[in-house]
């Protein structure tokens, strides 16, 4: 199949159809050139409010499917996302500037399978089995689609993301009003029309494009909205936990990230040397679950730090269409420029960069893999997400000093512990406060596993069948069981004369 892009989108998909809306042109720009990838029409909160309309329509028709065909639909979506893998790829590697090699044998597989995964989940939403709890009552547990969900998704994995939030909606039951970053809406739109091929009713699946002050704004603090989802900044998780409490609605949350990389002084030193470049620069290091805080028994610090400089100092920056290159650009010029000057204030306040520390010459938002040796725990690039190839490093004294340094920050989305030590293990995975912890890895994902933190890094699940939760209702049904008008508990209430 040639993989194509296309050149100009309609920038919505409301009602089972693409719309050309009027809020403007937007151009996306390939963050590896410089140059205009696509263009497409913004929507406006007008547009919002006709997305959120068209999923209210849709929600009994979809939520009241059986299992069997809501989950036929999403098998079929699975089958079609695998086969226009190669279009998939393209769009969003003009988009992010991510390589080629990881969008092809990451993002999209691993969107593909999730897909897979939830169409078979929807077949599996069974309720507490039925019982007499009081003697006099039957209880049954039904588990219902919790209605419209409006979501609003980043722009460093647009598909998956996408498909974090998307797929466990549908498969529960609920509709869905999706606001891709602006940055990167192409995967996001292509998603719905294969949707929609593969046979999904029109207003279950929308989409609007826009910025988050005003379409965003407008989706989080829609009254008609049941659940927002969000995945981005701790910042603007807060803005849109707000906006969706003015209604009362359920909120769900996957924020920021400081992974702590914790290396103990039996840990095998050559696997965590090529675990903690791959954890730090995977998507250029815009990943929220990314080794940022190397924590290193002093044993094996001097080591760990030239290895790591070592391998950081092969990996290969280039064209993200080059199946040789390992680092693509960051998503922006604007972004690029916030990653340089922390890094460009990181030896002011005791960080020693050991390579890296710059931008290549060459056209593009590209930044060199950066290794900071020696950071002060108060110091902003140890403390603070970066979103760039670059990781710091500390040393630790003894397993409670390395494990209060790993707990020492807001944020807990992930985290990773090497060591060979069966119980020094089982420790960490139990004392360090994040949603994931790797053991002599850092990374990798399933989908029979959820993903979410807590603190900063916010709460609730995407993936794995722990997610189908956030979009249901847990109902209670009581049924009398004696057929007796004057029930015993009348007697509380009044008394007959």
């Amino acid at each position: 199949m040639t993989a194509t892009v296309s050149t100009s989108v309609a920038g919505s998909w409301i009602d089972g159809a693409p719309v050309v809306t009027g809020g403007g042109l937007y151009q996306v720009i390939n963050p590896a050139t410089g140059q205009p990838a696509a263009d497409y029409a913004m929507a406006t909160p007008a547009d919002v409010d006709l997305a959120v309309a068209s999923a209210r329509a849709a929600l009994p028709g979809w939520a009241t499917a059986t299992p069997a065909d809501r989950s036929a639909v999403l098998a079929k979506l699975a089958a079609l996302a695998g086969e226009h893998a190669d279009d998939l790829v393209a769009e969003e590697v003009s988009q992010t500037g991510k390589p080629v090699r990881l969008a092809t044998e990451f993002d999209v597989p691993g969107s593909v399978d999730n897909i897979d995964f939830f169409a078979g989940a929807a077949r599996h939403l069974e309720g507490k089995a039925t019982a007499e709890y009081s003697g006099d009552h039957t209880s049954s547990i039904r588990r219902e689609a919790i209605g419209v969900v409006g979501t609003i998704t980043p722009w460093n994995y647009p598909l998956q993301m996408a498909v974090w939030k998307v797929l466990p909606a549908l498969a529960a039951g609920c509709t869905v009003v999706i606001k891709p970053c602006e940055l990167t809406p192409l995967t996001t739109l292509t998603l719905a029309r294969l949707a929609s091929e593969a046979g999904l009713p029109g207003g279950v699946f929308n989409v609007v494009t826009g910025a988050g002050s005003d379409v965003g704004t407008a989706l989080a603090g829609h009254p008609d909205v049941d659940l927002v989802t969000f995945t981005g900044s701790t910042a603007v998780g807060r803005k849109v936990m707000a906006a969706a409490a003015v209604h009362g609605h359920r909120v769900q949350l996957e924020l920021g990230g400081k992974a702590p990389f914790v290396v103990f002084d039996d840990a095998d030193l050559d696997a965590a040397i090529q675990g903690a470049v791959a954890g730090a620069l995977i998507n250029t290091g815009q990943d929220c679950t990314a080794a940022t805080r190397a924590i290193v028994a002093r044993e094996l610090y001097d080591d760990f730090v030239a290895g790591v400089g070592e391998v950081m100092g092969k990996v290969v920056v280039g064209d993200p269409h080059d199946a040789d290159t390992d680092l693509g650009p960051l998503i922006s010029m604007a972004h690029r420029e916030k990653v340089a000057a922390m890094v460009a204030r990181a030896p002011g306040q005791g960080g020693r960069i050991v390579t890296g520390g710059s931008a290549p010459d060459r056209p593009g938002s590209f930044y060199r893999p950066t290794l900071i040796a020696d950071v002060d725990e108060r110091s902003e690039v140890y403390r603070d997400e970066i979103f760039g190839p670059v990781l710091t490093v500390r040393s630790f004294t003894d397993d409670d000093d390395a494990l209060r340094q790993a707990n020492d920050t807001e944020y807990g989305l992930a985290a990773s512990a090497w060591t060979r030590d069966v119980y020094r293990a089982q420790r960490a995975s139990r004392e360090i406060k994040a949603g994931c912890v790797w053991i002599n890895d850092h990374i990798p994902i399933i989908s029979e596993m959820p993903h979410g933190g807590l603190g900063a890094s916010g709460f609730g699940k995407d993936m794995s069948d722990y997610s189908l939760e956030e979009y249901l209702t847990i109902k209670h049904v009581m049924s009398d069981i004696t057929g007796v008008a004057d029930k015993g508990w009348h007697r509380t209430i009044f008394t007959k004369r």
